[in-house]
């Protein structure tokens, strides 16, 4: 298998990984899922990233949920990785094993929305059906698939990197283009990304953005008023794991 395991900053370089799979049930209601990189399959010769033996136990509960158990073991170098990001990632926010349990949590809470019956929906304005509520969520998955995308470049996604005299290192600016990518007009499309640091702490800035009522402050396509929420569409148990449907005042 192969994957390309990215941290959301153009500073981190996507790591690019071939590895054997090994699935196995011990017993009645565990499982363990174990990778191991390989080396020389279609990859680089010189592997900045080589994902040691790591995975998952997977352990059926009397209640109906499962106990996941992760261990993540990396060998990288870190001279590729800008001084900014380099204690982040040393300390496993960028790929160490809780980032891989929270993901896994936050998919099995949006897959439950998608597959119920009823809608955990807050829509104050809004009605929608269940049909158009797995709409609204796979397009908000493309969206954000898209974003990713445009934030680093990998193997994955044909981008081509600029290198220009007038930008800094820090930032990364990419042009690919786009022929048949559904809800995208064909012609090339340009990506430039970079990452600072502010004296705010991640919460802060995470409800700043997401508050439709500051978005004159920061988003051009609020005609420079605040916007109007629409829908409000749940996808998990935290308030702020949604999607919103927001219109120009």
């Amino acid at each position: 298998m192969n994957a390309a395991l990215q941290v959301l900053s153009p500073l981190v370089p996507v790591r690019e990984v071939n590895f054997l799979r090994f699935c196995k049930q011990h017993a009645e209601g565990v499982w363990a899922v174990v990778d191991l990189s390989i080396e020389n399959l279609g990859g680089p010769p010189f592997p900045t990233c080589r994902r040691l033996p790591s995975g998952c136990v997977v352990q059926d509960m009397p209640n109906g949920y499962s106990k996941v158990t992760w261990v993540e073991h990396i060998e990288y170098d870190e001279s590729v990785i800008h001084q900014l990001y380099r204690p982040l990632i040393s300390a496993g926010m960028g790929f160490g094993a809780h980032r891989w349990v929270a993901t896994l949590q936050r998919q099995c809470e949006c897959l439950a929305i998608l597959m119920s019956s009823t809608s955990p929906a807050t829509d104050h304005h809004t009605a929608i059906t269940a049909g158009g509520r797995r709409s609204m969520l796979k397009l908000a998955q493309r969206m954000t698939n898209n974003f990713c995308a445009g934030v680093c470049a990998s193997s994955v996604h044909k981008w081509n990197k600029l290198r220009t005299e007038n930008v800094d290192d820090d930032v990364q600016v990419m042009t690919r283009k786009s022929v048949d990518d559904p809800g995208e007009p064909p012609g090339i499309v340009l990506s430039a990304a970079t990452s600072v640091w502010l004296p705010v702490t991640p919460q802060r800035v995470f409800d700043f953005l997401r508050d439709e009522r500051l978005r004159s402050e920061w988003d051009i396509l609020s005609n420079g008023g605040p916007m109007q929420e629409m829908a409000h569409i749940a996808k998990g148990q935290d308030h702020g794991n949604c999607v919103s449907l927001l219109r120009a005042g």
